[in-house]
């Protein structure tokens, strides 16, 4: 551990969910073998693995919450009470963990003398505008989404430094223009012990697969008129739960009464590898993302991706050499695509590749060293 770097601070969202907490206990995990590390957060759960991995400091007990109005009081309260925490600390560096648009702390921190950077996991007003729009009229939802964005901005010419997971999420949020402070290689490891390859990759039958949030940001209802268009000999699982697991059921009954079909619901992120090691394909079709988690752990279990192009999803997967991408999101051009793809004779080579990157380039080893350069950098 490097006293030199003088601590870090990692500042992460009151209201996230447990994917996250996670990927903050990922982070603290990296940094944690560099110097010091506390993360600042609320709602964590009371027997969450990070509060006895690292020094926890809760700066509120209410989430931001679905309703707007109530969101945008929330979220100034919360903004102040963590300029207060942030007062009592001693760290050097703070680091904005996916809170890209808590402005106030950000300005709190740098007249506090303090190094900050922001990390965004992906385009944050436009998840909110699709979620907004399901509960609020569109225009409110924009109203509100833009709001957030002009923060975001402002909190991106504030902060000393811009990590993001790969170039191609730096380039889907338009950070070109800091490329003075911008570091584009701060993704996440994957512990490849775990998410391995237990069942070898031409064992495994005609099963693809969703693993995530069944919601509006992943294009389920779009996925779900793909489905219904497979071939009988093809079976498919969704893993997740969300606002359109009813929807899903409804639509695709007569599949799920045969057996074609199987909606899991959640399962524990110990459970994750083996439903990996199920399929031959990972499906995809998100509307927005930053680097997603799942398609690295995909890969990791030699289980090739096919999805949407957006954001850092091209940096890992490469068409036709780790994985495969969605030129068309119509339902049509997907079942099609997944057709195609199954009965491809390199599928083995694919996913060894796949597997082969992982360990290279998302190993615990190499994310430390990535970040020991970008915060000697801050």
């Amino acid at each position: 551990m490097d006293d030199e770097i003088g601590g870090v601070c990692i500042v992460t969202q009151p209201g996230g969910g447990q994917s996250e907490k996670t990927h903050a206990r990922d982070l603290a995990r990296i940094v944690g073998e560099l110097t010091s590390v506390a993360v600042m957060t609320a709602n964590l759960s009371p027997n969450s693995p990070l509060r006895d991995e690292q020094e926890v400091v809760e700066f509120s007990s209410s989430a931001v919450g679905d309703n707007i109005m109530i969101a945008a009081v929330q979220f100034l309260v919360n903004q102040v009470r963590l300029c207060l925490a942030i007062h009592r600390r001693d760290e050097s560096i703070v680091l904005f963990f996916g809170t890209t648009s808590y402005l106030l702390p950000v300005l709190f921190a740098r007249l506090r003398g303090k190094r900050v950077a922001v990390l965004p996991r992906g385009d944050v007003p436009l998840s909110l505008r699709l979620r907004w729009e399901q509960r609020a009229p569109d225009n409110v939802a924009r109203l509100f989404a833009g709001m957030v964005r002009v923060l975001e901005r402002l909190t991106y010419v504030a902060a000393h430094g811009i990590i993001t997971y790969s170039p191609g999420v730096a380039q889907a949020l338009d950070l070109d223009r800091y490329k003075s402070k911008l570091h584009t290689t701060g993704a996440r490891f994957i512990d490849t012990d775990r998410f391995s390859v237990e069942v070898p990759y031409d064992q495994r039958g005609r099963t693809v697969g969703f693993l995530g949030r069944l919601d509006v940001e992943k294009r389920i209802p779009t996925l779900v008129e793909a489905v219904a268009q497979l071939p009988d000999d093809i079976q498919v699982r969704f893993v997740g739960d969300g606002a359109y697991r009813e929807e899903l059921e409804r639509r695709l009954a007569d599949e799920i009464a045969t057996g074609q079909v199987e909606v899991v619901g959640w399962v524990d992120h110990e459970e994750v590898p083996a439903e990996l090691n199920r399929m031959r394909l990972l499906l995809l079709p998100s509307k927005t993302e930053g680097l997603p988690t799942t398609i690295l752990e995909a890969m990791a279990c030699g289980t090739p991706a096919y999805a949407t192009p957006v954001s850092g999803v091209p940096d890992v997967v490469q068409d036709g050499e780790t994985g495969f991408l969605m030129q068309s999101v119509d339902p049509d051009a997907i079942a099609a695509g997944i057709t195609e793809i199954l009965d491809r004779p390199d599928l083995v080579t694919i996913s060894d590749q796949g597997r082969d990157l992982v360990e290279t380039e998302y190993s615990f080893e190499a994310a430390v060293q990535r970040y020991e350069r970008i915060l000697r950098t801050i």
